[in-house]
């Protein structure tokens, strides 16, 4: 009974508000400019140092459909609790999907030597031949 009691006055706290809801964050700056065939260009500030911008074009699709796209490429920034300004550029279309860059974004660890030398082989080989099924 009392784990039951516990646990309960656990998940009141962890459900309590964590922050003051009434801190409101101004906008220093917004724009945004929309055209006819769908383009568009946004971009925002706020007072808290959060900046974000974005172009969307037209394009026609690469795929099978001969619908058109839009390509979108942009930004943003903001600090991070422990004063690091954290800043990400991205691409997303309809051949790539979507692409960050940014210097906080883990990397992959670098190909073993061997595994390397492996694929650099099988990629010389010629392609298998089709199956029935």
């Amino acid at each position: 009974m009392r784990v039951i009691i516990l646990l309960a006055v656990v998940a009141i706290v962890a459900s309590a508000p964590q922050k003051p809801a009434d801190q409101v964050i101004a906008i220093l700056k917004q724009e945004f400019d929309q055209q006819a065939d769908g383009s568009y260009v946004y971009s925002y500030e706020t007072e808290n140092g959060i900046k974000a911008d974005e172009t969307g074009t037209l394009k026609k699709a690469s795929g099978p459909d001969s619908n058109d796209v839009i390509v979108a490429q942009g930004a943003f920034s903001y600090t991070a609790p422990d004063g690091t300004v954290i800043s990400l550029n991205y691409v997303a279309d309809d051949e790539n999907g979507f692409k960050p860059e940014g210097a906080h974004l883990p990397t992959p660890p670098p190909i073993p030597p061997a595994i390397q030398k492996a694929l650099d082989y099988l990629a010389t080989l010629p392609p298998p031949p089709p199956s029935r099924s």
